[in-house]
């Protein structure tokens, strides 16, 4: 007889390492404008390396209740979702649970873009991002690759994530 045993799984937000959030724009499927996108990721610079930083990632998605490489979540009909993003003083603040947060100030075709629609299209992917040392991503071309690789985007959650600004 074979008994499985469930140990629960703790979450550390140590394990992500640095959370980058990338912002540009891209082509809408219509073609007719330009859509804003903004992709999270870890570097894998925690303390138990890249692989601890992609489970960590995949169990955030699971408390959001959000599924890498599933059909995108509309999350202006989710009132309910456990991710946010903040647009305020040309910055993004993006939160996720167990208190995880990261910050990054977008191009401002970028920010003109999410007031105009009042959403970006949200990717949070469990792959890890190729760095050049601790907290610092590659940059140009190396990056875009990574951004735009299916191995990045089948790898991640895929949101029309509302933004939200402070109220008066």
């Amino acid at each position: 007889m074979t008994t499985v045993t469930s140990e629960p799984r703790f979450f550390r937000p140590a394990d992500l390492g640095t959370l980058a959030l990338l912002a540009w724009m891209a082509k809408n499927e219509e073609g007719d404008g330009r859509t804003p996108c903004l992709l999270a990721c870890s570097l894998g610079d925690g303390p138990d390396g890249p692989q601890a930083a992609s489970a960590a990632v995949t169990h955030l998605l699971e408390d959001m209740d959000l599924t890498a490489g599933g059909e995108p979540v509309n999350g202006m009909s989710r009132p309910s979702l456990k991710v946010s993003m903040l647009v305020v003083a040309g910055q993004i603040v993006l939160q996720l649970p167990h208190n995880v947060s990261s910050q990054v100030t977008p191009p401002a075709e970028w920010l003109e873009a999410v007031e105009e629609l009042g959403y970006t299209y949200f990717m949070f992917t469990t792959r890890v991002c190729p760095s050049t040392g601790p907290r610092e991503p590659v940059t140009g071309a190396e990056l875009a690759a990574f951004a735009g690789s299916p191995e990045t985007t089948d790898a991640a959650a895929h949101v029309y994530l509302p933004a939200r600004g402070l109220r008066a």
